[in-house]
């Protein structure tokens, strides 16, 4: 998965209106565009992983789809939420976590 995002003004259809918005990851902020998801956000950022595995593995986006929970996050306080599947909203708070800390 590409860990960037392409301008609006690269959009060929020139309809993208890009809406920015922030959120904070683990006590950091982080800028995205509304319609990311959360993955999305992460990824643009630079973050490649944001998760660890039992075995101390870092895990972020593997299926991209929502099958293989391996992009799980606490958001807003409620853990367990795929990355992959959850748009960003702005303001969002999100930390990351670990498959052995519960």
């Amino acid at each position: 998965m590409s860990a960037r995002l392409v301008p609006a003004g690269g959009d060929r259809t020139g309809r993208r209106p890009d809406v920015p918005l922030r959120i904070t990851v683990d006590g950091e902020p982080v800028d995205g565009v509304a319609g990311q998801t959360l993955a999305g956000v992460l990824l643009a950022a630079g973050r490649r992983a944001w998760r660890r595995g039992p075995s101390g593995a870092p895990r972020g986006v593997f299926c991209g789809i929502g099958a293989c929970f391996d992009c799980l996050l606490t958001v807003n306080g409620a853990r367990d939420v795929r990355a992959c599947r959850r748009r960003a909203r702005d303001g969002d708070v999100v930390a990351t976590q670990s498959r052995d800390a519960r």
